[in-house]
Formats: structure tokens, C-alpha cells, sequence
């Protein structure tokens, strides 16, 4: 977060002021902050900027304070109902305190990156305080040759992948000097209203707006089945035809990967061991045109051939490997912030040695999985799910996490230079929160290179050295795919 100069293509209106979306919280967002008891299914990350320098303190703190003024959210903590039957809300805490929520700290000598990664990890694995904003920051100081590290870290329930992105859009500034035309802070005409909200009023709040709804919901479901049943009578094959695809969608998306899981990487632990790993964006982009496929394919498919690797050394030859992969449901015309994702899992071809075919395999996958009629069927599940006692809740979840090895994700970011209270960022490192999987491996572009930032099971990857090694000679290979094209 800094100064939140407006650059050449921005005005000066408030344009944080509606990141998060609404005030309740959709049913979705609430099974990932209910569950958060069990580290199977916590939903905590973090992202970790390098800088090239140390930002000057009280400048720094001051970006912060603004940045938390422009963008309210960062100034709600949520209120849950006392019983289930009601959404978490979020609500402005009329205590925040924003020397809680931004700290410092310095590494001892010799400030490395090993240091600064074992220093983030165990920040990611703290929990968060329910009773206050679910997010922090902490300015790391003490790396070598001056630079400095940023980590922030946000609850899931805040938002997604890309919604990280709007928010460091808005928060970082395109140059190092202040300057520009400044965002106006709130006002009594743009802040939203501070009514006081606890968890009986909550409760009573949604339950009576459930009561009173219920005949507006009923004549609406009402219009809606004659609506269905008129076009069942106009077209009986057309809509008997979808409604087979959606349930045959739904098995497909329902039922676990057929690729039994590895035994080099399951039933792990809880802790976390960060690695990070560059990647030029432009040969990344190439490997994949030369191979018909995305930047996103090739970026799997490094992966995939890390894994091979890693898994051949230890005298294993898995043919398949269970993948865990998140789909952007985001419109244009959806808010900023909030969670609009779905998930699908892919019986990966880890054992396949050509990188060219790994593509071609994982783009198949790809539109397969774009295209399913149920895609989002965890929205239609998730307000049943957001009800249950949080223990059936918790081990639900859990349930649906724990059937693959590895979880990917491939976040588009803001493709040009940008800088945190006058220190430039040289990279960001997402470090996703790893549910039952031995790797969550996370991609964001910036500037010209591709950001890998892989939260492993230090219980089952043990050899850190030597997946590092695999990873370095995974992409090699998916990499010398874009070269040999080139004349």
C-alpha cells in the first residue's frame, strides 16, 4: 500500500471505496471463514513483496493510513450471527487500530532470502485476531545489498487471487516521488454509515429479513418454475437435454480425481516451507504458443515436470497426479474484491516426459473444464454447506480438499512497475494457504516476469534442495520449447 497517486489513466474519485462488494458476505466466503479452525482447511495467505530499498517508516505508515481511509473494507472486522442460520457481515470496527494491523521487524545477519521466507511462513501461519480486521502487514528490514521485504497477509473470506491485485492497483503508487493527482479521502457524502452490529442483532436482523422476504422469494421462485415449465413445454428435448448435462456435469465435478493419490505426498503435516522461483514472462508466454497452448498451460507444465522429477528420484514413476486448479468466474461488471472463483480438479499428466504433449493435454483440460454446465456448483452448495454446525462444516470441507496433491493457480498481475511508500517492487511472491495438498503453487505476472511463489508440506517434501533443483530443470524443459521456435 502507498501513496495511490492517480496516474495518466486514472480521475481522482474515491475508486476503493466498494472493494470487498457487499457488507454480507456470500455463502461461500462464509464456509472459507467458518472452517477456519481446522489447518486443513484455514484460508489465511500471504503475499510477499521485494523491494529494492527500505521504505521510510513514518511514510510508509502514513501510505497505510490512507490507503485504509480510501478503501474501507480494510477498516471492517466481522460479526458472526450467534447461530448459523444467519451470514457473516462485515461491519467498520469503531476500535481500529492500524499500529496492530502494521508492524516491522529485522532479520539478523545475514539477511537472506532463506531467512526472509522461514520469517514469512511463519507469519502465514499464525492465526489472525476474528475480533479485528482479518489482515496485516509487516515491513521486514535487515536483507541484504538494502532491500527489504513486504509482506501482507489477508483472509480469504476478504477475496480472491485477483481481487489481491485490484487491491494493490489501488494502493501502490507508479512512482517513487508522491506527485499526481491525489485520491480524495472519504467523506461524509462516500463513507458508508458505522452502525453498531453484534452478533443478536445479526441474527435477528437477517432472520427477520428472511421472514419478511419469504413471500417475495416464493412469488419470484414461483415466476421463476412457470418460466421453466413454459419453456420445458416449448422445448421438452432442449430442457430435458440440459438438465441431464448439469447433473452429468455436476457427477463429474463431485466425484474425486481417479488418479490415486502419491504416496510420496500424502498424509503430511501442517507446516509451511516457502520456496520462490522466477520465470521470464515473455519465454514463458512463447513456450506455450509453441506448443498450442496458454501461458497458464506451461506454467502447469513446469510444475508437472518439476514433480516428475522430484518423484523419479525417490524411484517413482506416477503415470497420473490429482491437481487442484481455481477458475475465475469474475465479469467485468462484477465489484472489486470479494470471491468469485470455482474449482476444478485435473487428473494431471505428471508422467508424461515430452513437455509439447503436457500442454496440449492441460489446455484440453482447460476448456473442458471452462465449459461445464455445474462449474460453479459450489455457490449452490455453499449455502447449505455456510449452515452446519462448524465441526460438520470443518470436516466436510476438509473432505473436499484432501483428494489432491498439489493445488495451482495462475493469477494475472499488473504489468508494470510500481512502488510501495517510495521503494520499488522488484517481485511478489503469492503464497497461498496450502488445504490438504503437499504444494500450493501460486503465479503472479509483474513486470515482465512470472512470480512463483510454492507453499510446500515440510513433511513430505523433506529434500528442499533437491525440489528446487527440479523445479529449475521443470521449466527448462517447458522453456526450450519457446527458443527452438524462434529463428
Amino acid at each position: 500500500m502507498s501513496e495511490m497517486t492517480a496516474g495518466p489513466d486514472r480521475d481522482d474519485r474515491l475508486e476503493g471505496s466498494d472493494w470487498g462488494g457487499s457488507a454480507q458476505m456470500t455463502a461461500w466466503e462464509a464456509v472459507m471463514w467458518r472452517a477456519e479452525g481446522d489447518p486443513r482447511t484455514r484460508s489465511t495467505g500471504v503475499l510477499l513483496e521485494l523491494l529494492d530499498s527500505v521504505p521510510d517508516w513514518p511514510r510508509f505508515l502514513a501510505a497505510h493510513e490512507r490507503a485504509t481511509r480510501a478503501i474501507p473494507r480494510l477498516r471492517d472486522k466481522v460479526v458472526e450471527p450467534m447461530l448459523p442460520v444467519a451470514t457473516p457481515t462485515w461491519t467498520p470496527d469503531t476500535c481500529f487500530d492500524l499500529s496492530y494491523h502494521v508492524q516491522r521487524l529485522r532479520l539478523p545477519e545475514p539477511g537472506s532470502m532463506r531467512q526472509l521466507l522461514d520469517l514469512t511462513a511463519q507469519i502465514e501461519a499464525r492465526p489472525l485476531d476474528n475480533n479485528r480486521p482479518p489482515w496485516e502487514v509487516v515491513l521486514v528490514e535487515g536483507l541484504a545489498g538494502g532491500r527489504a521485504g513486504y509482506v501482507l497477509k489477508l483472509h480469504h473470506a476478504m477475496t480472491d487471487g485477483l481481487g489481491i491485485v485490484q487491491l494493490l492497483g489501488l494502493s501502490h503508487s507508479r512512482s517513487a516521488t508522491p506527485g499526481g493527482r491525489p485520491l480524495r479521502p472519504a467523506t461524509a457524502s462516500t463513507a458508508r454509515p458505522a452502525p453498531e452490529v453484534t452478533p443478536l442483532s445479526l441474527t435477528a436482523d437477517q432472520l427477520r429479513e428472511q421472514l419478511t422476504g419469504a413471500p417475495a422469494r416464493l412469488l419470484g421462485g414461483g415466476r421463476a418454475a412457470f418460466g421453466l415449465l413454459g419453456r420445458a413445454l416449448r422445448d421438452p428435448v432442449g430442457t430435458a437435454g440440459r438438465a441431464v448435462d448439469y447433473s452429468l456435469s455436476l457427477r463429474r465435478m463431485l466425484t474425486p480425481p481417479a488418479s490415486v493419490r502419491s504416496p510420496l505426498l500424502r498424509d503430511g503435516g501442517f507446516g509451511y516451507r516457502l520456496v520462490v522461483h522466477d520465470v521470464a514472462l515473455d519465454s514463458l508466454k512463447a513456450a506455450g504458443k509453441a506448443a498450442g497452448g496458454s501461458l497458464n498451460d506451461a506454467f502447469l507444465a513446469g510444475i508437472l515436470g518439476a514433480f516428475r522429477r522430484y518423484h523419479e528420484h525417490f524411484g517413482l514413476s506416477p503415470d497420473h497426479m490429482p491437481i487442484a486448479i481455481p477458475i475465475s468466474l469474475r465479469n467485468t461488471d462484477d465489484p472489486q474484491g470479494g470471491n468469485r472463483f470455482a474449482g476444478a480438479r485435473f487428473v494431471a499428466p505428471v508422467g508424461e516426459p515430452d513437455p509439447a504433449v503436457r500442454i496440449k493435454l492441460i489446455r484440453e483440460f482447460i476448456l473442458t473444464a471452462r465449459s461445464e454446465p455445474a462449474i460453479g456448483f459450489l455457490e449452490v452448495l455453499a449455502p447449505m454447506l455456510s449452515r452446519l454446525p462448524s465441526a460438520a462444516l470443518t470436516e466436510i470441507a476438509g473432505g473436499l480438499t484432501n483428494v489432491s496433491d498439489v493445488q495451482a493457480s495462475n493469477i494475472p498481475g499488473l504489468g508494470y512497475p510500481v512502488y510501495l511508500a517510495g521503494a520499488k517492487v522488484l517481485r511478489m511472491y503469492p503464497m497461498g494457504p496450502r488445504p490438504g495438498v503437499a504444494a500450493m503453487v501460486t503465479m503472479v505476472s509483474q513486470d515482465g516476469t512470472c512470480c512463483l511463489g510454492i507453499n510446500l508440506d515440510p513433511d513430505v517434501i523433506t529434500d528442499l534442495e533437491l525440489f528446487e533443483d527440479c523445479l529449475d530443470k521443470g521449466f527448462d524443459e517447458v522453456l526450450a520449447l519457446g527458443r527452438t521456435t524462434r529463428p
